[in-house]
Formats: C-alpha cells, sequence, structure tokens
C-alpha cells in the first residue's frame, strides 16, 4: 500500500494536468467531442480500447428518456474497455459525464472558465468540479495500479463517458440500452470523499405566459407577461412549500437528512427584446424536485395545477392560462441500499484510507445512478473529491482531494477485480 499511495503521489501532478486538458475543452451541450478525445487519449495510454457509441434520435422515445436538447447527430458517449486476466472474474463500470452547464456571465469569474487556474490547492474552471475531476481521479488510480501492481486486473473493467447527464440523461441511457454494463457501477462524481446512494425524482419545464403585446406609451392597453409572472412564481413556491411539507408521509428514510428535499428552481426567465415594447411572452424555465409517487406528467399536472390556483384571480390569466410542457429530466428516484456488500467493500476500502467510514448520504438532486440501480438492477454508487460552487463563479476541486480519492478508489479496484476474486 505504501508504494501504491507513492505511485499516487507521483503521477497526481500528470493528472492534475489532464484535468486542466479536459477544463480547456468547452464540453456544453452539443459541443462534447474536443472533450471525449482527450479522455480518449488518456485511455487508450492506459491500454483501453476506445468506442465511440453513437446515440440515435430515436432515444427520445424511450419511456425513461428525457426530452433532448439538439440533435445527436455526430455526438457520441466514449466507451473504453480493458479486459481482465479472468473471464470468470466480476465486471466493473465506471461512468462519468463530460458535458458541463453554461457560463452565463463569464465576466464574474476571476479567471475565464474555460482557461484552468490552480490557486491555494484548489482548481478552477468550468467542469473542474463537476466532474471533469471525478476523470482525473479514476486515471490516476488505474496508472498508479499498473505501475506498483503489474497484472491486478483479473475482471473487466469499463469506464463510459457519457453526454447530456446535465439535461436529460440519455447519454447514460443509450449506453446501457447497448449494453454497457457491469456486474457493479462507481460514478467518478464529485461528493466530498462521501459515498452518494441515492437521489430525487426530477424534472424539467418550460412555461410560457402569454401577453399583449405594443408601444410603451400604450402599455395600459396591453398586458405585460413579465409582470403576470409574479402569481405564476408565488404557485411555484407554494408547491415547493407543499411537497416539502408533506414529506413525512415519505416511506424513504434515506432522504430524511434533507430538510428540503423538494426544490423548484427558476434557472431561466425570458423576455422581451426592446426598452420601449412591452413583450409578446415571457418564457420560464424550471427544474422541480418532486416525490417518487408522481410520473414526470403527473409531476407537470402538479406543476399546473398550483399554477392555475395561484393565477385564479387573475382575468387576463384565466383567459390565457400558461403553457407548459417538459423539456429536460424526467428522471426517477433511485436509492441504493448500503448494506449491499459491494457498498460495504467501498466503504472499506475508504476507512482503510481515512481512518473513518464514509458517510453515506443522499442529495435533492440526481445522477445516472438511477438507471443502473433501477433499470439495470446494477449496484451503484457515487464517489469523488471536494469541490466548491458546482455549476456557479469560480467552480473549482480540491486538487488534494483527487489524490486522496484516488487512494480509495485504487484499494476498492484492486479488492473488487483484483485480490478478492483469488
Amino acid at each position: 500500500m505504501e508504494r501504491l499511495d507513492a505511485a499516487i503521489s507521483a503521477f497526481a501532478e500528470d493528472a492534475f494536468a489532464q484535468l486542466e486538458a479536459l477544463v480547456r475543452a468547452d464540453s456544453t451541450v452539443g459541443r462534447e467531442q474536443e472533450a471525449e478525445e482527450v479522455l480518449a487519449a488518456a485511455l487508450e495510454a492506459l491500454g483501453f480500447t476506445v468506442e465511440r457509441l453513437p446515440i440515435s434520435e430515436s432515444i427520445a422515445d424511450d419511456p425513461l428518456a428525457g426530452v433532448p436538447q439538439t440533435s445527436y447527430a455526430g455526438r457520441y458517449d466514449l466507451v473504453a474497455r480493458r479486459r481482465g486476466s479472468d473471464p470468470a472474474a466480476p465486471t466493473l463500470l465506471l461512468n462519468g459525464h463530460i458535458d458541463v452547464v453554461p457560463v452565463e456571465d463569464a465576466g464574474g469569474w476571476t479567471s475565464p472558465p474555460f482557461e484552468p487556474v490552480r490557486r491555494d490547492g484548489w482548481l478552477y474552471g468550468r467542469g473542474a468540479g463537476d466532474m471533469k475531476c471525478g476523470f482525473a481521479m479514476g486515471l490516476l488510480a488505474i496508472r498508479a495500479l499498473d505501475a506498483t501492481r503489474p497484472g491486478w486486473q483479473r475482471g473487466d473493467l469499463t469506464l463510459v463517458a457519457v453526454i447530456e447527464e446535465e439535461c436529460t440523461g440519455n447519454g447514460a441511457l443509450a449506453s446501457l440500452r447497448a449494453g454497457v454494463t457491469a456486474d457493479a457501477a462507481v460514478l467518478l462524481e464529485p461528493t466530498e470523499l462521501e459515498l452518494l446512494l441515492a437521489g430525487i425524482a426530477i424534472v424539467w419545464i418550460e412555461i410560457v405566459i402569454e401577453g399583449r403585446a405594443g408601444h410603451a406609451e400604450a402599455s395600459a392597453h396591453a398586458v405585460n407577461p413579465i409582470l403576470a409572472a409574479e402569481s405564476v412564481l408565488a404557485g411555484l413556491r407554494r408547491l415547493e412549500a407543499r411537497m416539502n411539507d408533506d414529506r413525512h408521509a415519505d416511506p424513504d428514510p434515506v432522504f430524511a437528512a434533507l430538510e428540503r428535499p423538494y426544490l423548484v428552481n427558476i434557472g431561466r426567465f425570458e423576455a422581451g427584446s426592446w426598452a420601449s415594447s412591452v413583450p409578446e411572452a415571457a418564457r420560464i424555465g424550471v427544474r422541480v424536485g418532486h416525490p417518487a409517487s408522481w410520473s414526470p406528467e403527473e409531476a407537470l399536472e402538479q406543476v399546473r395545477a398550483a399554477i392555475t390556483d395561484a393565477t385564479q384571480g387573475d382575468p387576463w390569466l384565466a383567459a390565457h392560462p400558461p403553457a407548459l410542457r417538459l423539456n429536460g429530466y424526467r428522471a426517477e428516484r433511485y436509492t441504493q441500499d448500503p448494506a449491499h456488500p459491494f457498498v460495504q467493500r467501498f466503504a472499506a476500502a475508504h476507512q482503510e484510507v481515512h481512518g473513518d467510514a464514509p458517510k453515506a448520504v443522499a442529495i435533492g438532486a440526481t445522477t445516472d445512478a438511477r438507471y443502473y440501480v433501477n433499470q439495470g438492477g446494477i449496484p451503484a454508487l457515487a464517489y469523488g473529491p471536494r469541490v466548491v460552487n458546482m455549476h456557479g463563479v469560480d467552480e473549482g476541486v480540491e486538487l488534494a482531494s483527487i489524490v486522496d480519492g484516488a487512494r480509495t478508489l485504487a484499494r476498492f479496484l484492486a479488492d473488487e477485480l483484483g485480490e478478492r476474486t483469488r
């Protein structure tokens, strides 16, 4: 173990440089290819066979898919495989997403978001935290094992880098439908070096509020949809409060530690094109975390009912009710049993490195683990470095936590694919 940890320390700088290369590759939705190819080169250097798995436009018809954001032409998941020495040994899948969220306004950043910068032991840049740091951690663990324990890998190891985790999950779903599976899965998400085992159900909804456009001078005869949105937003706030007030009836105790698991986030508000004109419409993009008992369609209807109730005193909105549609996530809740032997083995690897058992946590968000757990019947957990400002200004990752996470992951890999099977 001392030799393994020494190798991780020795190779850490290379892993950080690989992370910097990944951050430089802007991989917002529809632009993932450059970052996928940076990762492909690193995996090929470790002896993986790399496949570029195309995603069919028909994935939109899958009942578990989210609503696609753009065409899948020329886009793909990266699937890297390395065969083990024993076909009968357990297999493992490492999952990560290559896509990152867009930057709203780079002016607030200390440095340009796609130019990685190191400061005080942290590396900053869009995607450094969510979640390209996980790839750096995984590559570091594998390289150190290869250097210190040649022939360690008896079971097959697959790494899949998927697209659209941040908005639909369709990349991971497409890989699962294509048969990219294993006996267990570790998602290299940033988790503060905790075991992330559960996530809530989520939908994305677009709300369109119709107005009556006109000149500002005649605004008394127009209807401004921006002002009409006030009661719509109030209805969404009341829905959020009601869902969280009712959560004591939730039969799943894994979410008990979350004070407010069901959050309604107003992520976009678009209206107007001219200061002297009353807009024709306002469009609001909403992310709704909701109880597991609601289907995506029921969640949509619950939002519609909440808006109807909040706007019933408005004659214009009563006659012109807002239009709603699902436009992204249609994600199911998932929970991984913390007592599963796979989870316990990972926890033991963490404890060996850090001295204490890792915390098992749930989040009021989701990961692609839902597909492995719910549809694949594959035990899955997420584990990764410490990060700050995910999706925000000056997103970053603590470099030391990449090293610490690699030490845990390397021990787990050696046990799961090597020593335990001897």
